[in-house]
This record gives structure tokens, sequence and C-alpha cells, in this order.
């Protein structure tokens, strides 16, 4: 079953929308699995990339002080 936001198929109910639209509705503004994941991979790739400059930085400015 996907995600879906139940706020808003409540909402969309009560207003009069049937059931299925009420239910497409809330499922498609509700964040998938599929963006969540591909965040957490891009947040990985910083960390990796963020922590080899803090690594390499005294090194570097160690050779360009002598």
């Amino acid at each position: 079953m996907p995600l879906m936001l139940s706020e808003l198929y409540d909402a969309r109910r009560e207003a009069g929308a049937s059931e299925d639209k009420a239910r497409k509705a809330a499922e498609a503004v509700a964040p998938s699995d599929h963006h969540l994941g591909a965040m957490a991979r891009k947040l990985d790739v910083h960390t990796y990339m963020l922590s080899t400059i803090i690594v390499l930085w005294p090194g570097i400015l160690w050779r360009v002080a002598r």
C-alpha cells in the first residue's frame, strides 16, 4: 500500500469526492520512499566529501606553510 496523507483523504471525502479520487489525491502529494532514499544517498555522499576535506586540509596547509 502506498504512503497516503490521511488528513487530505478525510478532507476530500468530507468535501464530497469519491473514495477513489480522494485516495489518489492523498497518495499523489505524499512523499515516496524513492525520493527519501535518493536524499539519504545524496547526504551520504556529501558527508563523505566533507570528511575527506576535513582530513586532508591540515596536510595541505602544512605543505603550503613549509
